[in-house]
């Protein structure tokens, strides 16, 4: 019994290793975190897509984006500019030059740093073994990275993603407050209609009227007359109840009639 217990065990272990190992491979996913600003795309698998991180330093992304899955190569801390080396991309961390306090995520293809970037600017963040592959000892552009596309202009053009590009890319998701609401609570102003201030869950609340109603005891004669009273009937548990049915008879008797108590 216990052997079978063991082989069952090893049979639901298998599948789970090969599921982590397959998530442990590849690059991040970067559209899951951050959203898609810009897009440059070519033949021969040049494609270029831009990502904002807001308020976050390159250091910081870097290294979120290194934490998700380990990066083949990555270059020193740097403030301004980082590389991460993937498989099949290359991650370019970089300040915006527009607004410091933004980082942007450049991933390229490597069909595009090859046919784009300046491999001598590149000399000083990725290992030369990696350059002399990537770009097999010819120089073909000189591109520097996103934040300076205007003054280093790369060979394809950037524009804003279309519906359909977003698609691609997996959705960013944001985070989001919550709030529980008491269902028929009543607020300053009258209107508590459903819906009303954007909360769904209100129930209407009918306005309420100022007359009240009262009971008043009979306590004398005239209070009979006031209108708007209502007066109880008087009765006690020692009164016996008045009866209307006929007069019980005996017979064989006198002939008299007793009136039933």
């Amino acid at each position: 019994m216990p052997h079978q217990w063991f082989k069952s065990i090893k049979l639901l272990l298998v599948p789970a290793l090969f599921l982590l190992t397959l998530a442990g491979c590849g690059s991040p996913s970067v559209g899951e975190t951050y959203p898609l600003e810009s897009v440059s795309s070519k033949d021969k698998g040049q494609t270029s897509r831009i990502y904002r991180a807001e308020n976050k330093t390159v250091p910081v992304v870097a290294k979120e984006l290194a934490d998700q899955n380990q990066p083949d190569e990555i270059s020193k801390e740097d403030a301004e500019h980082m590389f991460l080396v993937y498989p099949n991309e290359i991650y370019h961390i970089q300040q915006d030059t527009a607004k410091p306090t933004d980082t942007l995520i450049e991933v390229d293809t490597k069909e595009y740093v090859r046919n784009n970037y300046d491999s001598s600017f590149l000399q000083g963040y990725i290992l030369a073994s990696v350059l002399d592959d990537l770009f097999d000892g010819h120089k073909k552009g000189s591109y520097r990275g996103y934040s300076s596309k205007d003054i280093y202009k790369p060979t394809g053009t950037y524009h804003v993603p279309s519906a359909d590009e977003k698609k691609v890319a997996p959705p960013i998701t944001t985070a989001g407050k919550g709030n529980i609401i008491k269902r028929g609570s009543t607020s300053k102003n009258m209107d508590s209609s459903v819906g009303s201030d954007g909360n769904i869950l209100k129930k209407q609340v009918e306005p309420s009227k100022n007359s009240s109603g009262k009971i008043i005891r009979n306590s004398s004669s005239n209070s009979s007359k006031s209108s708007g009273s209502v007066t109880p009937k008087r009765s006690s548990i020692f009164s016996s109840p008045k009866s209307n049915s006929p007069p019980r008879t005996k017979t064989g008797g006198f002939g008299r009639i007793t009136k039933r108590r």
